[in-house]
């Protein structure tokens, strides 16, 4: 059978989702606790990967088992394993045409900023500390030049892999709550260091050091030596990601997070 599960994580423990020799990562750690409720090899597919200290409420994975668990072995039984840093949020049957990577409609993230002149102490892992003051009005107007179907060759990685820079982006927001800015990103898909590198122009943005304008220009660019630095995997989480509906999955936005 193929299962479907909801998985949450703070990325500060891992170097990131995707398994790599002798390096603690959540597949890795995820891959070993499934095969150890399941008694024989489990390997599991995301529905994106994630970079070193990169945050998840909603990635969504699959793997196929011949172990026949009830779905709480799944959830309950896999948590008592998980370190604290990791949970099994849900689990559900799905058909064999599911893949949680491909059957995905669309993705967000969400990114937070803690924007105040002191530095935080609980939340400092777990949000990205910015001292300039940020005008959010800036910013959400900035990102509405990066909507729709368009060429981000300026803010991907030169280690992207994606054979093709085009990518859909169907909304940016950005709003304040208290000290705290939160940016809300859906798409697609998306190109490596994405999200974390549109962020970095709209923090300059914000800052007053570029104009709203400057968005449409370092998009224009197609070079990512044009646009600003990238900002830090600490901010970010993979919020949800959207399936048709035939599959009913829950919910997993955990709101915003605001320590």
């Amino acid at each position: 059978m193929r299962i479907a599960l909801g998985i949450e994580y703070d990325g500060h423990h891992f170097f990131g989702w995707q398994a790599q020799e002798n390096l603690p990562t959540v597949q890795r750690c995820v891959e070993e606790v499934l095969s150890k409720i399941a008694d024989a090899e489990i390997k599991v597919f995301c529905a994106g990967r994630t970079d070193a200290g990169v945050h998840a409420t909603g990635q969504v994975i699959h793997f196929e088992t011949q172990a026949k668990r009830n779905l709480r072995a799944w959830t309950a039984g896999a948590n008592s394993y998980l370190p604290h840093s990791v949970a099994v949020t849900w689990a559900k049957e799905v058909d064999d045409a599911f893949h949680a990577r491909f059957s995905a409609l669309s993705r967000r993230y969400r990114y937070i900023i803690y924007n105040n002149s002191i530095r935080p102490a609980i939340s400092a892992l777990r949000v990205t500390w910015y001292q300039r003051y940020l005008d959010v009005e800036m910013m959400e107007e900035a990102g509405q030049f990066l909507l729709g179907e368009l060429d981000f060759s300026s803010f991907r990685s030169a280690a992207c892999e994606s054979k093709t820079p085009m990518r859909n982006v169907h909304f940016i927001k950005v709003t304040r709550h208290g000290h705290f800015v939160v940016i809300e990103i859906q798409a697609n898909a998306f190109l490596h260091h994405m999200v974390r590198n549109i962020v970095g122009v709209l923090m300059r943005i914000g800052a007053g050091l570029e104009n709203p304008e400057w968005a449409r220009v370092v998009l224009a660019a197609k070079d990512r030596r044009q646009a600003a630095e990238t900002a830090p995997a600490t901010g970010l989480y993979l919020a949800q990601v959207n399936y048709p509906d035939l599959y009913g999955f829950p919910n997993a936005d955990k709101g915003l997070l605001l320590f």
